[in-house]
């Protein structure tokens, strides 16, 4: 390490101000700190000081997001070989749920990478480290059989229009990730809606319905067992179908307190209101499935602890993340049932309360400074 540290140091003077390559100084900087810690200080202000910077905070959320990413590879494979009626050994599978989901991986971090680069080379900025998350997260929320062109215009739609618009990391009001899906969705409806796409070369006579598909058509019979949801051997996007590997990353988020508990909590407590307020009135197949089934179907598990917690887009206050997370719960169940053409609710749940968050926030703030004015008059008078 230390020899990779003084080659490093002897590279730098080239990429600083007067130095052959110092266009590309942003470029060596992002290689430079993804490797070491900055060794740079504040000077003014007050400050907190902590041990771990952004790029250590992002790479917390990739581990987490690892075991839905291997179970989604399994997954692809699985689902492929039973469609076609086939039980091969465990690698087989491994190795085909592989060839389909690493190209789609390397698509969406090539192509936002090198958007992202740019326009820190641009705007002489360094380059920001929230792509490191993005960058997977796009791939996972994805169907298996999903074209890698479509993939790259999503990206780039994504990082454009969704993020650095608005001045980069830190400054989008809308999840990245949620705003390629959105806009493959909207875009490209039948390849990311439908049977076809949910499973890889599926056989031309299996269905490949997801469990929100089945209940599209009002087919409740054919839904899979609680514990195939659970577990996730299901048709469904790459990292969305097993709850377990997502809980395995939300107790990863939360034991190092990169991910919010409140709002994970709140969330499923939205979901869980919504789903017994219809289980009341029962008027359809999507109000009377038992209300702690839409917590494992779709993406209610994996927006509940990626997609919504994520610290940008999401409430600031403690209390903020409480309205905030219920409400997208309460929403997304909403959406399913009461907008069949849009099964998954989650996606539209979340990108709706990005926008109200400031809001939420906002009220929360003048809420306590109002109780502080009142309990301020009561102790002067």
């Amino acid at each position: 390490m230390k020899a990779l540290r003084e080659f490093v140091d002897k590279q730098k003077p080239h990429f600083e101000k007067g130095g052959r390559f110092e266009k590309l100084h942003s470029t060596f900087e992002a290689f430079e700190t993804f490797l070491f810690v900055p060794n740079t200080v504040t000077h003014s202000g007050a400050h907190i000081r902590d041990a771990i910077d952004m790029k250590r905070t992002m790479i917390i959320v990739v581990l987490a997001l690892i075991p839905p990413l291997l179970f989604g590879i399994w997954n692809v494979g699985y689902q492929h070989f039973l469609s076609n009626g086939m039980a091969p050994d465990f690698w087989p599978m491994v190795g085909f749920g592989l060839l389909k989901v690493l190209p789609v991986i390397v698509v969406s971090y090539v192509t936002g990478l090198a958007i992202e680069f740019a326009f820190a080379q641009s705007r002489g900025h360094e380059v920001n480290e929230g792509f490191l998350v993005s960058g997977m997260l796009i791939p996972l929320v994805m169907p298996p059989d999903v074209p890698l062109w479509m993939v790259a215009v999503a990206t780039a739609f994504a990082v454009v229009i969704g993020k650095e618009v608005f001045g980069g990391t830190g400054m989008n009001i809308l999840n990245p990730a949620l705003t390629a899906r959105a806009f493959l969705f909207f875009a490209y409806p039948s390849e990311m809606s439908g049977d076809k796409v949910w499973i890889a070369e599926k056989a031309d006579a299996y269905t490949g319905a997801t469990p929100l598909g089945h209940l599209l058509v009002l087919d409740a019979d054919k839904l899979p067992s609680d514990w195939s949801m659970f577990l996730g051997t299901i048709p469904g996007s790459i990292g969305e179908t097993s709850t377990i590997a997502i809980l395995l990353g939300a107790i990863v988020l939360i034991a190092t307190g990169v991910g919010s508990f409140r709002i994970m909590a709140s969330v499923v407590t939205g979901g869980l209101v919504m789903g017994l307020l219809f289980n009341l009135w029962g008027a359809n197949a999507y109000m009377d499935i038992p209300a702690y089934q839409h917590l494992i179907m779709g993406g209610f598990a994996f927006g509940t602890v990626y997609m919504a917690t994520d610290p940008v887009s999401a409430s600031q206050t403690n209390r903020g993340k409480l309205y905030y997370g219920f409400l997208i719960g309460f929403i997304a169940v909403l959406i399913r049932v009461f907008n069949p053409a849009y099964p998954e609710g989650m996606m539209l749940a979340i990108l709706l309360m990005n926008v109200f968050a400031p809001l939420i926030d906002h009220y929360v703030i003048q809420s306590n400074v109002k109780k502080r004015l009142k309990r301020a008059k009561a102790v002067a008078a």
